[in-house]
């Protein structure tokens, strides 16, 4: 009797330790094809944001660590745009399960015309040809342009400023149709003035944005507002004008205006995700802080902080989002409805500072604030 129990027992030892481990996996998430055929993925966004390029990028790497694409190096160049990375993509990226169809990537260089015309464009398609699986949207804009009832095309909005405020998804927990996730952080930018606010102890916050609803959402400023009250400090605005009414070319001329008043005004600003403040305007906005001695934190990321922000959300931040968007996808392409995902996602807080940025201001980062970079600059990259 002894014998047979151990025999069972050796039998079930070894039957575990033979399991595949794909059978221990979230079998939600493993490849899978569309009968036969690859599903076929589009992609739209307002204009080039390096923000927008770091979260698709973090999303390939995401889907070639889920066996979705098979896994190769991403091209360096492409900073701050995803038109030709998206044509790159569709002759080099080899995969059994997914096709980023060469002829479905639009942007609007953030003209506004071009915008209207592209979405009609898009749900033309969407609805006509339906050669589209999925849709990736990058950005507020996207996000609005696809959040309706006039297609059923399963739809991911990514790096979205605020997807409730800018009345993408009606909640954080409710996408509003059942072909619609948008991934929603709710404190994201509450949590980094808050940290900011902890280091720098500034009376004075001063932020350039464009006053309407637009604008207001892509500066975070409900979030600055809350933690400005619980902190007692003061939000100084500069007023950007409306880029309907401007060519886009003069947003890096407002930007930069905006920075030269705001540097005699305030003891510290947010720089927020705006064309007046993308990366290639950066070496141009931080020529007045500097030499105010203004300390500054990026709201996007930490390309900014190679150009002389004194802080910001490190690039490791990235994975973690573009791991989660890569799952979302892979649960879609395995039978699950976009609007029945969580789209409530805090990524790690770890944070990127520039050291000579510090030095130039006068600021001695505390050990503790060094022990939650990830990234550490010791020069200004011009």
């Amino acid at each position: 009797m002894k014998k047979f129990l151990c025999l069972i027992a050796l039998s079930f030892l070894i039957t575990t330790i033979l399991v595949p481990f794909s059978s221990l996996a979230d079998q939600s998430v493993l490849p899978t094809d569309n009968q036969g055929k690859k599903w076929r993925i589009g992609y739209v966004e307002g204009g080039p944001y390096s923000e927008y390029s770091d979260t698709f990028k973090a999303t390939l790497r995401g889907l070639m660590e889920l066996g979705w694409i098979e896994p190769t190096v991403l091209p360096d160049e492409h900073e701050s745009e995803t038109k030709s990375l998206w044509q790159w993509m569709a002759k080099n990226l080899k995969s059994q399960y997914i096709l980023f169809v060469p002829d479905a990537h639009w942007t609007t260089d953030w003209e506004p015309v071009d915008r209207k015309t592209n979405r009609i464009k898009i749900l033309k398609r969407l609805n006509q040809k339906q050669d589209i699986d999925l849709m990736m949207a990058m950005g507020t804009w996207a996000g609005q342009d696809l959040a309706n009832s006039e297609h059923s095309v399963p739809t991911i909005v990514m790096a979205a400023s605020d997807a409730v405020k800018a009345k993408i998804v009606p909640s954080a927990e409710d996408s509003g149709y059942g072909h619609l996730h948008a991934r929603v952080d709710p404190t994201r930018y509450l949590r980094q003035i808050r940290l900011f606010h902890q280091y720098i102890g500034f009376k004075k916050l001063g932020i350039a944005y464009q006053n309407d609803l637009e604008g207001r959402t892509y500066a975070g400023l409900a979030n600055v507002e809350t933690a400005a009250k619980e902190a007692g400090f003061e939000i100084v605005p500069c007023f950007i004008p409306f880029i309907e009414q401007r060519p886009l070319g003069e947003n890096y001329v407002d930007g930069v205006n905006c920075m030269k008043e705001l540097s005699v005004k305030v003891d510290a600003i947010y720089i927020i995700q705006h064309t007046s403040q993308d990366l290639k305007n950066m070496p141009n906005l931080i020529l007045p802080l500097l030499e105010h001695s203004i300390p500054t934190f990026a709201q996007a990321h930490s390309g900014y902080v190679k150009h002389g922000a004194l802080m910001s959300i490190s690039h490791a931040g990235f994975k973690y989002v573009g791991r989660f968007h890569a799952e979302t996808i892979a649960r879609v392409f395995n039978g699950k409805k976009p609007g029945e995902i969580p789209q409530i996602f805090e990524a790690p807080t770890r944070i990127a500072i520039n050291m000579e940025t510090a030095k130039k201001i006068g600021f001695e980062p505390p050990d503790d604030m060094l022990e939650m970079a990830d990234e550490v600059y010791t020069e200004i990259l011009q």
